[in-house]
């Protein structure tokens, strides 16, 4: 079994007497996508900060790709990949030349067309950034996340302002990645988008991890199945849910099905969001 890509243990970071993250250990495998769901103050940016080097914790420790993130920061950050909310591109260059800029920085060889075009920014790529939408700014970042090849690759809301199309075109950018072998923390409010890319999801809140497990586990463990049944009702139609794990249940799916006026049956799981919203709810003495 290979050893992990990005290995977090015990983190501990305060804000003066506020504590953001408190006791966070995960790990991620390379190829492995993870995604880091939490609401908003939960801790996950301040996670993520201690695991790209932009902050020290106050207590545990990072190894990323087996090198110690406290000896060994630039080697680190010299073969992984970021892709923030905050769109820190220089608005002056076109979207071609950040990406050359970028990538003589990590003095590498990078191929600028070939990141455009795989961010369907091929047309646009000689024009200023300070021209690009909100959307295609998103779109560049996540090229310039690419121009080192990275082993790891740290994800903010990568689609965060993106037309459904494009929002796909990144969706299979980062199933490639994964694919090639690269290690990917995602962090993300689309519970779609997290159940569709993540081999498993880690729900942080008031700085601590609530549960880790592959999204249909923590569907299956932490859900309600039910089934959703329409009828018709004096003119209009009804609606009756029957939860799956009562105890009777069987016999009102009998009765339910056998009614002459049903118009249709569902079978329903929870769903991810049904599960952040717990957690995102829920008070650590819960």
């Amino acid at each position: 079994m290979s050893s992990p890509a990005i290995s977090a243990s015990d983190l501990v970071y305060s804000y003066g007497d506020v504590k953001a993250v408190d006791g966070v250990s995960f790990s991620v495998a390379p190829g492995e996508t993870l995604g880091f769901l939490g609401p908003n103050g939960a801790g996950k940016s301040t996670t993520i900060k201690m695991l790209t080097g932009q902050l020290r914790p106050n207590r545990g420790s990072i190894e990323i790709l087996g090198m110690g993130m406290a000896d060994r920061r630039e080697d680190i950050q010299g073969r992984i990949g970021v892709c923030f909310e905050e769109k820190n591109l220089y608005s002056a260059m076109s979207g071609r030349e950040n990406l050359v800029f970028f990538a003589r920085l990590h003095g590498v060889d990078a191929d600028p067309d070939e990141l455009l075009d795989r961010v369907g920014l091929s047309t646009r790529g000689r024009d200023r950034v300070a021209g690009y939408s909100k959307g295609m700014r998103q779109r560049l970042m996540m090229a310039r996340a690419l121009v080192n090849s990275p082993d790891v690759l740290f994800l903010d809301e990568p689609t965060d302002g993106l037309d459904p199309v494009s929002a796909r075109t990144i969706r299979e950018l980062i199933r490639a990645e994964a694919a090639r072998g690269a290690a990917v923390l995602l962090t993300t409010h689309d519970m779609y988008e997290a159940d569709g890319l993540s081999d498993r999801v880690a729900f942080i809140n008031q700085g601590k991890i609530l549960a880790t497990d592959t999204p249909e586990n923590l569907k299956l463990t932490h859900g309600r199945r039910t089934v959703r049944v329409r009828y018709r009702d004096d003119g209009g139609t009804s609606e009756q849910i029957i939860d799956l794990d009562r105890d009777g249940a069987e016999d009102e799916v009998r009765d339910a099905v056998s009614r002459p006026d049903v118009i249709t049956i569902h079978t329903e799981e929870a769903t991810l969001e049904d599960i952040f919203v717990m957690f995102a709810g829920r008070g650590l003495d819960a």
